[in-house]
C-alpha cells in the first residue's frame, strides 16, 4: 500500500499540531503568556505596555461611532465571550452524555466544585466584610482548568485516569457556578430593551435547534449578532450570552453509528468498483459524488455542538486566553508599594480563599458525601491524592483575573488581588504536583 504523499509545508505543519494535541500544551502557553506580561509591565516599555490596551476601538456608521471600548475591555468581552461560548458547549456535552449526565458519578464532582466555591467565598468575605473589597469575594471561588490539568498531565499516565475526569469535572461545574456568580452578583444596570431583544434572538436559536437546523453560519449570525451584541448593551455581561448560546447548539446526530457504518462500507465498495482517473492527478466526476456522499454522511453523523468544540478550543487555548493574560497580568512589580499592598486584605483573602479554602473546600465535601455514602470514591482516587487535586484547583489565574477586573475600580484593588492570585496559584500549583508526583511513586512501587 502507497503512503500518504507529504508536502514540505508538512515538516513545519506536523510538530505545530502534536503540540496543540498534548493536554499540557495549553497550561504551557499560558504560563508563558503570564511571564511575557509581567516582563513587559516591569520594563522600560511598561507606559507603553499599558497605553496599547487603552487605545478606543469602535464601529463607524453615518459619521456615528457605535460599540465603541478600549482594546481591554474589547478583549474582556470580546475575545472571553468565545471562551464562555466553549465552556457552554463543554458543559452541554458533560450534561449531555458526559461526566454529568449520571447523577450518581456527578454527584462527588459536583459536591467538590460547590465546597471549592463556598469556603473560599467565606474566608474572603470574614477577612473583607465591608466596603468597596467586600465585593472580590468572587476572585478566589475560580479554578482555571487549562493550569489545573495541565499540571496534572505533567505526571502522565502514573495519575489515575479517574483522576483527571474527576478534576476536569470538578473544573467544568466551576466553570458554570462562576457563570452564575458573574450573571446575579458582577453585572451594571440592565437595559430591559436590548436584553429582551437579545432573549428573542436567543429564543430563534433555540427554535432553529428544535426545527433541525444544523448550520453552523445560522447560529454564528443570531448569536453574535444578536445575542452577544444586545447582552453587552443591555448591561448584563456579555460572556452570559455566550453560554446561553452554547446551550442553543443542537447536541444530536441525524445519522446513528450503526447506519453510519453501513453507508461507509457501501461508499468504500462503491469507490472501489468505479473506474480509476490513471491519467491525471484528480478524480472521476463519479470518484468525486460518491467522496461528496460519504463527505454528506459524516457530516450528519457528528453532533455540531461537538463539531464546533473541536474547533474552536485549540483557538481558545493557544489565541484567545494567552491574549487575556497578556491584557491582565501584567503587574508593575517595582511600583508596588508594601505597605499600600496591605493597606487592606484583599491580597490575603484571595490568597488564603484559593489555597487554604480550595483545599477545604475540595476534600471537606468530597469527603463528606463519601462518608454519608452519597457516593463512592472513583477507582485510584484516596485522600491524599485528593489533597493533591484540592491544591491544583487553588490555581485560579484565568477566571480569577477575569473577575478582578469585574470586581474592582479602584487599581490598587486589582493590583492585590492579582498578588494574591500569584501568590497561591504558583504555591497550589507546586505542591500540588510534590504531592501528587509522590503519591504516584508509591503507586507504582506497590
Amino acid at each position: 500500500m502507497s503512503q500518504i504523499k507529504k508536502a514540505p509545508i508538512d515538516k513545519v505543519v506536523r510538530p505545530i499540531q502534536k503540540f496543540i494535541e498534548q493536554e499540557k500544551s495549553g497550561g504551557l502557553v499560558l504560563g508563558i503568556s503570564v511571564i511575557v506580561a509581567l516582563i513587559l509591565a516591569n520594563s522600560p516599555w511598561h507606559h507603553h505596555y499599558h497605553h496599547f490596551f487603552e487605545q478606543e476601538l469602535g464601529f463607524v456608521f453615518n459619521g456615528n461611532t457605535y460599540l465603541e471600548y478600549n482594546l481591554h475591555h474589547w478583549i474582556n468581552d470580546g475575545l472571553m465571550a468565545v471562551f464562555f461560548f466553549v465552556v457552554g458547549l463543554e458543559l452541554k456535552r458533560e450534561i449531555v452524555a458526559g461526566e454529568l449526565s449520571n447523577p450518581r458519578k456527578a454527584m462527588l464532582p459536583i459536591a467538590a466544585a460547590i465546597g471549592g466555591m463556598l469556603v473560599p467565598a467565606l474566608i474572603y468575605f470574614a477577612l473583607n466584610p465591608r466596603g468597596e473589597v467586600h465585593s472580590g469575594w468572587g476572585i478566589p471561588m475560580a479554578t482555571d482548568i487549562a493550569f489545573a490539568l495541565g499540571v496534572l498531565y505533567l505526571l502522565g499516565n502514573r495519575i489515575p485516569l479517574a483522576l483527571k475526569v474527576f478534576l476536569t469535572a470538578l473544573a467544568i461545574v466551576d466553570d458554570l457556578g462562576a457563570v452564575l456568580v458573574i450573571a446575579f452578583f458582577y453585572t451594571s444596570d440592565i437595559s430591559m430593551m436590548n436584553l429582551s431583544i437579545g432573549l428573542l434572538f436567543l429564543l430563534g436559536m433555540y427554535l432553529g435547534n428544535k426545527m433541525g437546523v444544523r448550520s453552523i453560519l445560522f447560529y454564528a449570525i443570531l448569536g453574535i449578532g444578536g445575542v452577544w451584541t444586545a447582552f453587552l448593551l443591555s448591561g448584563v455581561h456579555a460572556t452570559i450570552a455566550s453560554v446561553l448560546a452554547a446551550f442553543t447548539i443542537p447536541a444530536d446526530v441525524k445519522i446513528k453509528e450503526q447506519v453510519l457504518i453501513a453507508r461507509i462500507r457501501k461508499h468504500l465498495n462503491q469507490f472501489t468498483q468505479a473506474d480509476p482517473n490513471d491519467k491525471v492527478p484528480t478524480l472521476t466526476n463519479k470518484q468525486l459524488h460518491i467522496l461528496e456522499g460519504l463527505n454528506s454522511d459524516t457530516e450528519k453523523a457528528i453532533p455540531p455542538l461537538q463539531k464546533l468544540e473541536h474547533a474552536m478550543h485549540p483557538f481558545v487555548t493557544f489565541v484567545i486566553i494567552p491574549i487575556f493574560a497578556l491584557a491582565n497580568a501584567g503587574v508593575s512589580v517595582l511600583d508596588i508599594d508594601i505597605n499600600e499592598l496591605f493597606s487592606t486584605n484583599v491580597a490575603l483573602g484571595v490568597a488564603l480563599g484559593l489555597l487554604i479554602g480550595k483545599v477545604v473546600g475540595v476534600v471537606g465535601f468530597t469527603w463528606l458525601c463519601v462518608k454519608l455514602k452519597i457516593a463512592p470514591f472513583p477507582n485510584g482516587m484516596n485522600m491524599r491524592n485528593l489533597f493533591g487535586l484540592g491544591l491544583l484547583a487553588s490555581i485560579g489565574f484565568t477566571m480569577s483575573l477575569f473577575i478582578t477586573e469585574l470586581a474592582f475600580t479602584h487599581d490598587s484593588y486589582k493590583v492585590q488581588a492579582k498578588v494574591g492570585i500569584f501568590a497561591a496559584s504558583i504555591i497550589g500549583g507546586v505542591l500540588g504536583y510534590l504531592v501528587l508526583n509522590r503519591q504516584s511513586k508509591k503507586h507504582s512501587e506497590n
